[in-house]
């Protein structure tokens, strides 16, 4: 099939490759002349495991092109997905500008029937504003259809090529058909494709969304009593996750979720709630409890130090919001970090990927501050506390005498529970995790 993906960020560029390696013909649309160029010269400007090889095999057998001619996109394409930035703005509420803007230029050049797919999170309704403006411009056939992705960052290729289900919004039997075979080649092992009308599709993935981040918060929760009660998270979370109705994933207790999904679907839900005289209080707890979440190892912190965090130096390992990306968006390192800088600290930090995407997240303001070094033993070195902000799978297995070595004292925080308690105890490392009891080594008073 002939597909053109119009933008070309995290989202449009798995999806372009991924339909190009199943031997479609596709045409990639960005507008940023830096990112083409790269794009051109063969280069991923993301990091996801797995999509190198498919993207360079994709140019080098001449099945996906870039260009930043949408008229010619359009022309040459019998379907079209916007994958386009649909970010919050300061009341939680999804942005759609970008979204309507391409479609009202759609609608000025296509002169035969199109499939206009909306690939990018947006709120139910949205499909009706795109055909909208794409009517007022143009009287050409065309239909629009609801896709949402279900991608997960750092296994995105394999969840495009082989989804737990493809879900299509459309009132049009001819579209339907359209989207079927299109995705016939990613369905063989029997997952369903589900069809259902665009209100339900737009809603289907904010409500996905929506229920997995309250499974992370309400496990947050949970972690936070088990430190007070004296139960170890861990224990509670296997004695749960073997029931069938519950499940296991999206059950391990940490320092918050981030991203760029389900902080900014979370607020968006919220925000269509509202608008529909509807208080989704749910909702307005997760988003609460999950931003006071990001700050929890922050008071340990100073609990542990009596306050006493200026002139100190943290070393952070991990800057991105999950391992196996480059993305920083709305991770919990960025308001640790900024935290502790304000309370006067100093930062020592190492992550595999996010070197070059984390100073803009966290602004010039403090990224200036921030010691960026090249591996995780120069982040110990002369340092008073560890703090571990993403569990990269490098951070599971440390040589803990280089700890010692290295570090003024061995204390670690850890948001992710990498370790044993009774290693960290027989290691004589003071060690305080998330929803376990503290190995407090110098016996400082930390109540929190």
């Amino acid at each position: 099939m002939k597909i053109a993906v119009i933008g070309t960020g995290y989202v449009g560029l798995v999806t372009g490759t991924c339909f190009a390696d199943s031997g479609n013909n596709v045409i990639c649309v960005d507008n940023n002349p830096e990112k083409l160029k790269r794009l051109m010269a063969g280069e991923v400007p993301i990091y996801e495991p797995g999509l190198d090889t498919l993207f360079k095999r994709a140019i080098r057998e001449h099945r996906m092109t870039f260009t930043d001619d949408l008229a010619a996109a359009v022309k040459a394409s019998d379907i079209l997905f916007l994958c386009l930035p649909t970010p919050p703005g300061a009341d939680g509420q999804a942005d759609l500008s970008s979204v309507i803007s391409v479609s009202e230029r759609i609608g000025e050049y296509i002169d035969d029937y199109k499939v206009i797919v909306n690939k990018s999170t947006v709120p139910v309704g949205t499909a009706d504003n795109v055909r909208m403006a794409i009517e007022a411009k143009s009287k050409a056939p065309f239909d629009v259809v609801s896709n949402p992705e279900f991608l997960r960052e750092g296994a995105a290729v394999n969840d495009f090529q082989k989804p737990e289900r493809v879900v299509i919004g459309t009132s049009s039997e001819r579209a339907a058909e359209v989207m079927k075979e299109l995705y016939e080649p990613f369905v063989r092992s029997g997952n369903p494709i589900i069809i259902m009308d665009e209100r339900s599709s737009e809603m289907t993935k904010y409500a996905a969304n929506g229920f997995l981040a309250t499974k992370i918060t309400f496990m947050n929760e949970v972690a936070n009593l088990c430190e007070r009660v004296g139960a170890n998270v861990d224990h509670v979370r296997r004695g749960i996750g073997t029931d069938s109705r519950i499940g296991n994933r999206f059950l391990f207790a940490g320092i918050g979720f981030g991203g760029s999904c389900f902080p900014k679907d979370v607020q968006a839900l919220y925000h269509t709630a509202k608008q529909h005289n509807y208080d989704f209080q749910l909702l307005g707890a997760v988003n609460s409890v999950n931003n006071e979440q990001k700050l929890s190892i922050v008071k340990k912190m100073k609990a542990y130090y009596n306050g006493k965090i200026e002139g100190r130096t943290f070393g952070v390992w991990g800057l991105t919001f999950k391992p196996e990306t480059d993305d920083v968006r709305e991770a919990p390192s960025i308001y640790i970090i900024r935290a502790l800088i304000d309370l006067g600290a100093h930062i020592k930090a190492y992550d595999p990927e996010a070197r070059h995407t984390f100073p803009e997240a966290i602004g010039e303001e403090y990224s200036s501050k921030i010691d960026f070094v090249e591996d995780q033993s120069a982040a110990l070195e002369d340092i008073d506390a560890l703090v571990i902000s993403t569990e990269w799978n490098e951070f599971r297995r440390p040589d803990f005498d280089i700890f010692k070595k290295l570090m003024k004292e061995p204390v670690i925080f850890d948001g992710r529970n990498l370790y044993d308690l009774d290693r960290m105890e027989a290691l004589n490392i003071t060690y305080f995790s998330v929803g376990r009891r503290g190995v407090n080594i110098n016996r400082n008073v930390i109540d929190v």
